[in-house]
C-alpha cells in the first residue's frame, strides 16, 4: 500500500500538468452535466416503506385518486380581537372574502370556509380555513404562493389577525447560507496559525473546495436519474468540506516534515503520500463504511444522503492523493516553513527532535495514565447521562421561531381547539372484505371514539367504490406527547378484535402517526446499523494496526464520545439547558434521524483521528521505539495537526448552528461537540493513557490471525527500507507482537 501510494504521489508530482488537466476536465464535464441535467423529481411519497403509517398513506393514494395524498395544504387561522368573536359580522365578512379570493388560484383544489366546516372554536375566538392544492408543495408556482399571500394580507389589512401554516406556506431553510462560509473562514485562520504560511494554509482549502464542487455538481448531474436533490447533498457538502480539508492537511504537513529532514521535493511528496496518504485511505474507508451503512436503516432518503456523502468523501481521498502532490509540484517551496526555504535543514531537524506541546502533553499522560483515563471516562460518562432520557420525534411548526407565522398559527390552533388539534390521526378503514362496509365503518368509528384520549372523530368519508373510508381522530394531547404515542398503540391494539367482529381492518396514519412509526423504526434499526459499521471498521483497523486491543480501544472511545454528544444534545435541545445561548426558542423531542446521523458520521470521523494519530505511533514503534516513547513520538509529529483538523471540522459543523431551522441547528451542534469530545478527550487523552498502560500488549495479535490478515504497510516500513532509514533505525524495526 505505502509503496504504491508513494509511486502515485511521485507520479502526480512529476506529471502535475496532466493531473491538473484531468481534474479540470472532470470539473468542466460534471459542471456541464449539472447545468444541462433536468431537475430532480422530489414528488416521491415513500419515506420509509414497511411501516404501518406509510402503508396507510399509500392506500389513501390508491383508493382516493381524486384527493392527492401529497397535495399541498394551507391552514389559515383567523383570530378575533380580544373580547370579540370571529362570528361578528365584520370579521365574518372578512373571512368570507378571503375564502373567495384564495379560491381563485390556478392550482387551488378548494377552500373550505370555517363556517361551513364547523372550524370555529367553542368560544368563537378562533377559526380556520383550509386551502388545498392539486400539486405537491414543491410544485407550487410562485403565482400560487403570491396569490395566497395577497389574500392573507387583504384580511390583515381589514383588521383581522391572520396566521398561516401547512405545507403550502412552510418556510424552507436557505440552501447554503453562512454555514459553509463560517467553516471556511475558521479553517483558514486555523491553517494559517498551524503552518505559518499563506500557501500552506490555502492549499488544503483550495483542494477541498475542488472536491466539494465536483461532488455537488455530480449530485446535480445525476439528480434526475437517481432522484437526488440539493437537500440530499447537504450531508455531502458538510462532510466533503470537512474531510477534504483534513486529508489535504495531513499530506501537506507530512510533506513539510520530510522537506525539513532535507529530502528533495519529489521524494518528499512521494513519502508524504505513501505514509500520510495511507492513513488518509484507511480513514476515508472507515467514513465511507459508516455512511454507506446508512443503507441498512431502510429509509430511502437516508440511503441517498449516505451514499452521496460517501462519494464526496471518496472524491476527497482522491484529491488528497493526486491533486495535492500535483499542486506541490507547481509550488514545491511555497508551502515550506521559512527556515527550510533558507536552507537550514540541520537546525530544523534539531528543532523537530525537541519537545513541543504535543510531546509534553503525551509525556504527562504517559507518566500519569490511570488518573487521566479515569478522569476523562468519568467526565464523558457524566455528560452522557442525559442521553438516557432521549425522546425522539419529528419537530414541526411548534419548534419554529415565534417570529414565523407557522409557529403563531400552531399556537393559536392549540389554544383555540386543544393541544391535539395540531396532530390529528388519520384512520383508513378497508372494508372491502366486510359483508356490510357501512356498518363495519360505523362500528370502528364508535370504538375509536370511545378510546381514552380521543377528543373527537370526524364523519367517515368513503371512496368511490364505497368499501374504504377515511376518519380523522383528534387526540387530547399534542403531537409529540408520550400520551399521543400511547394512544396510537391503543387504537392499533383494538384492530384484531374489530376485524373479527366486523370483517374490516384499519390502519392509522397522518403526520403524527408517521412520525411515531419512523421514530420507532429508526430506534430499532440503530443497533443493527451500529453492529454493521463497528464490525467492518474493527476488521479494517485490525488490518491497519495488526492489533486486537487497539481497534477495541478505538471503539470504546467512540462510544464514550457519541454518548456524551447525545447527552449534550438532550440537555440543550430537549431539556433547555442554555438553549437561549444557541437561539433555541422551543425545546422538545430530538429529531428521529439525529441519533442515526450522529452515530454514523461521528464513527467515521472518530476513526479518522484514530488512524492519523495511532498510525504515527505505530510507525515509531515498528521502527524501534519503546511503547511509551512511540506514543510521545506520535504526539510530537501529529498532535498539532490532529488538533487543527478537529478545530476545522468542528468549525464547519458549528457553522450550521447559525441556521434558523431547528433540525439543522441540532445536527450541527451534535456533530461539533462530538468531534471536540472525541478529538480532545478520547484521542488526545484516553488513547495515550490506554496505550501507556498496555505497553507492548497494545500491539498483540494472535499468530493465526496474523497469518490470515494481509499486510498493508501503513507505517511505510517498505519505504524506509527502499529509501534508507536514519542510522541505526533499520536494525531495530520490530515485528508485530504475537502469541
Amino acid at each position: 500500500m505505502a509503496t504504491f501510494l508513494s509511486r502515485l504521489g511521485r507520479g502526480a508530482f512529476r506529471g502535475r500538468w496532466l493531473v491538473l488537466l484531468l481534474w479540470t476536465a472532470a470539473l468542466v464535464a460534471v459542471g456541464i452535466g449539472a447545468v444541462r441535467a433536468p431537475a430532480a423529481d422530489d414528488s416521491g411519497t415513500s419515506f420509509m416503506p414497511g411501516i404501518e403509517a406509510q402503508k396507510a398513506f399509500d392506500l389513501i393514494g390508491e383508493r382516493f385518486p381524486g384527493a392527492d395524498a401529497d397535495g399541498a395544504t394551507a391552514r389559515v387561522v383567523f383570530i378575533a380581537p380580544h373580547g370579540q368573536k370571529v362570528t361578528a359580522s365584520h370579521t365574518r365578512t372578512v373571512i368570507d372574502d378571503f375564502v373567495t379570493e384564495a379560491g381563485k388560484g390556478a392550482q387551488v383544489a378548494g377552500v373550505v370556509s370555517p363556517f361551513k366546516a364547523g372550524a370555529v372554536s367553542k368560544d368563537a375566538s378562533t377559526a380556520y380555513a383550509t386551502v388545498t392544492y392539486t400539486v405537491a408543495s414543491g410544485d407550487l408556482s410562485d403565482a400560487s404562493k403570491t396569490a395566497l399571500t395577497h389574500a392573507i394580507d387583504g384580511a390583515r389589512d381589514a383588521g383581522v389577525t391572520v396566521e398561516a401554516g401547512g405545507t403550502a406556506v412552510s418556510s424552507q431553510p436557505e440552501a447554503g447560507g453562512p454555514a459553509e462560509g463560517i467553516g471556511v473562514a475558521v479553517a483558514a485562520i486555523v491553517l494559517l496559525i498551524t503552518f505559518g504560511s499563506l500557501a500552506a494554509a490555502g492549499l488544503p482549502l483550495l483542494t477541498a473546495l475542488v472536491g466539494v464542487g465536483l461532488s455537488m455538481a455530480g449530485i446535480l448531474a445525476l439528480g434526475s436519474t437517481f432522484d437526488l436533490s440539493l437537500t440530499t447533498g447537504t450531508l455531502a457538502s458538510m462532510l466533503g468540506l470537512a474531510v477534504g480539508i483534513d486529508y489535504a492537511l495531513f499530506v501537506v504537513s507530512r510533506y513539510r516534515e520530510e522537506r525539513a529532514q532535507g529530502r528533495e521535493a519529489r521524494e518528499a511528496a512521494g513519502l508524504a503520500v505513501g505514509t500520510a496518504g495511507s492513513a488518509v485511505v484507511f480513514a476515508g474507508l472507515t467514513v465511507i463504511i459508516a455512511l454507506a451503512g446508512l443503507s441498512v436503516v431502510g429509509v430511502p432518503m437516508l440511503t441517498k444522503m449516505g451514499l452521496c456523502a460517501a462519494a464526496a468523501v471518496a472524491v476527497g481521498v482522491l484529491v488528497a492523493l493526486t491533486l495535492v502532490p500535483a499542486l506541490l509540484g507547481l509550488w514545491p517551496d511555497a508551502v515550506l516553513a521559512r527556515g527550510v526555504r533558507r536552507n537550514r535543514p540541520k537546525a530544523l531537524r534539531k528543532q523537530a527532535a525537541k519537545a513541543n506541546g504535543g510531546s509534553r502533553w503525551a509525556g504527562f499522560v504517559v507518566r500519569h495514565p490511570l488518573p487521566v483515563l479515569l478522569l476523562c471516562v468519568a467526565g464523558l460518562g457524566a455528560l452522557a447521562l442525559p442521553a438516557a432520557s432521549l425522546e425522539l420525534g419529528m419537530p414541526g411548526d411548534e419548534a419554529k421561531s415565534t417570529s414565523t407565522t407557522e409557529r403563531r398559527a400552531y399556537d393559536a390552533l392549540a389554544e383555540g381547539f386543544g393541544a391535539g388539534f395540531n396532530g390529528p390521526l388519520t384512520v383508513v378503514v378497508d372494508a372491502s372484505k366486510a359483508g356490510d362496509p357501512q356498518a363495519a365503518v360505523t362500528a370502528i368509528t364508535g370504538r375509536i371514539k370511545e378510546t381514552h384520549g380521543v377528543v373527537s372523530v370526524s364523519a367517515a368519508r368513503f371512496d368511490p367504490a364505497g368499501d374504504t373510508a377515511l376518519l380523522s381522530a383528534v387526540p387530547s394531547t399534542g403531537p409529540n406527547d408520550e400520551h399521543t404515542k400511547d394512544l396510537v398503540q391503543s387504537i392499533r391494539a383494538e384492530r384484531a378484535a374489530l376485524e373479527r367482529t366486523t370483517g374490516a381492518t384499519f390502519e392509522v396514519t397522518g403526520t403524527t402517526a408517521m412520525n411515531i412509526d419512523v421514530a420507532t423504526a429508526l430506534q430499532n434499526a440503530l443497533f443493527p446499523y451500529l453492529t454493521v459499521i463497528v464490525g467492518l471498521a474493527l476488521v479494517l483497523l485490525m488490518l491497519v494496526f495488526r492489533s486486537v486491543l487497539v481497534p477495541l480501544k478505538a471503539a470504546f472511545g467512540y462510544l464514550l464520545s457519541v454518548l456524551a454528544a447525545l447527552g449534550a444534545v438532550v440537555a440543550i435541545f430537549q431539556w433547555g439547558w442554555g438553549a437561549s445561548l444557541l437561539g433555541v426558542e422551543q425545546t422538545g423531542p430530538i429529531m428521529s434521524l439525529m441519533p442515526i446521523f450522529l452515530v454514523g458520521i461521528v464513527f467515521g470521523l472518530a476513526m479518522d483521528y484514530e488512524v492519523f494519530l495511532v498510525a504515527r505511533m505505530r510507525e515509531a514503534y515498528v521502527h524501534g521505539e519503546r511503547p511509551a516513547q512511540a506514543v510521545v513520538s506520535g504526539f510530537r509529529h501529529n498532535a498539532r495537526v490532529v488538533v487543527a483538523a478537529a478545530v476545522i471540522m468542528s468549525a464547519v459543523f458549528a457553522g450550521f448552528i447559525t441556521s434558523d431551522e431547528s433540525m439543522i441547528k441540532t445536527i450541527g451542534f451534535g456533530l461539533a461537540v462530538a468531534v471536540l469530545f472525541d478529538a480532545f478527550l478520547v484521542r488526545m487523552a484516553i488513547v495515550p493513557a490506554v496505550l501507556a498502560l498496555l505497553g507492548d500488549k497494545a500491539w498483540w495479535l494472535p499468530r493465526w490471525l496474523d497469518r490470515l490478515l494481509p499486510r498493508v504497510d501503513i507505517e511505510g516500513a517498505a519505504l524506509t527500507t527502499e529509501r534508507g532509514a536514519p542510522a541505526g533505525a533499520g536494525a531495530e524495526q520490530r515485528e508485530t507482537v504475537r502469541t
